[in-house]
């Protein structure tokens, strides 16, 4: 498929991080700075995954009230209708945006209140799913997602738990994601993106519905086993996977592998300021670097709308975009 075929293509995204996918636009809006693309945008010579962390500092500026959180949801709805994205799971932590002046559930609903009148305008369906963060307390963590569970269904869809992996593995968070899933809130983590496959076993383990990123599960055949028998969903990030170094060089990414194996693998980009990349661009790279044919694209989509944590409703709609 050219690119242009691809960016007509109806596409979905469940990985996208909202502070890492926010536009220059409305960063220098927002932030009244002149705002260069370097401060806020990763390049593939970017060392590891706490380098490219790095690249958050300015765009959380602008999350700290309502006004900035409700014009970012609106942004990256405005973003992705650009490249006929029609359904897109947006994460984000609202602890980071939590201050004095500023609670959980304002943070919360100011965020939806934009990604809402994005939808209207724009015709995008969207969902939430509120990220706990790694170097986050036990009791903080777990106050965000009690407070969020009292949206779900209501724009929040999931929890998830996102950050410096390598200095926080997934060990530490055990108990944090027994007592979500006691409260019958999905929850999608982030492992297996720094190299321990042990991350990956632990979170499928305590319940995630789905893994961001998984890359480490290339070396562990008994791990992938298991993702394929309880239909766990694989969020792939090629572009951000390459430039954190989750893998040493591109032809070492377990694309293929995932896929021929049965694994259900969906493309996101993860943070497509951060990572300076689209759903369209990430299509585009696996099929010039891993021989991914049209309709290995159109199975993904498929994918993506299978373990999605969109209703019922939602899903058949997107269906039947993909029908043949």
């Amino acid at each position: 498929m050219d690119y242009e075929l691809l960016r007509n293509l109806p596409k979905l995204e469940l990985h996208c991080h909202l502070d890492g996918s926010l536009s220059l636009e409305f960063l220098k809006e927002r932030l009244r700075q002149d705002i260069s693309l370097s401060q806020i945008q990763a390049g593939w010579e970017c060392k590891n995954l706490a380098e490219y962390l790095q690249k958050f500092d300015l765009p959380l500026l602008a999350l700290q009230n309502e006004e900035g959180l409700k014009g970012a949801g609106y942004d990256l709805i405005r973003s992705v209708s650009k490249e006929n994205v029609k359904y897109i799971e947006v994460r984000f932590a609202p602890l980071l945006s939590v201050h004095e002046n500023l609670g959980t559930k304002q943070v919360i609903e100011s965020v939806l209140q934009g990604l809402e009148q994005g939808k209207k305008e724009f015709q995008v369906e969207y969902n939430v799913i509120v990220c706990a963060m790694r170097h986050h307390s036990l009791e903080d963590n777990l106050h965000m997602i009690r407070q969020a569970r009292e949206f779900l269904g209501e724009g929040v869809c999931a929890a998830d738990l996102a950050g410096d992996e390598a200095a926080y593995p997934m060990e530490g968070f055990l108990e944090l994601f027994g007592e979500v899933k006691k409260m019958d809130m999905p929850f999608t983590i982030h492992a297996g993106e720094c190299g321990s496959a042990k991350n990956t076993k632990e979170a499928v383990e305590v319940g995630a519905s789905r893994i961001g990123h998984g890359i480490a599960m290339r070396e562990d055949p008994e791990i992938r086993c298991l993702c394929r028998e309880r239909q766990i969903g694989i969020e792939m990030c090629p572009v951000s996977n390459l430039q954190t170094k989750a893998v040493p060089d591109r032809r070492e990414y377990p694309m293929n592998l995932f896929l021929g194996e049965g694994l259900l693998v969906t493309v996101n980009t993860d943070n497509r300021t951060v990572s300076g990349t689209t759903v369209t661009d990430e299509l585009k790279f696996i099929q010039k670097n891993y021989g991914i044919k049209d309709e290995e694209i159109f199975r993904m989509m498929r994918n993506a709308v299978e373990v999605s944590f969109a209703d019922e409703a939602v899903k058949n709609r997107l269906l039947r975009l993909y029908e043949i």
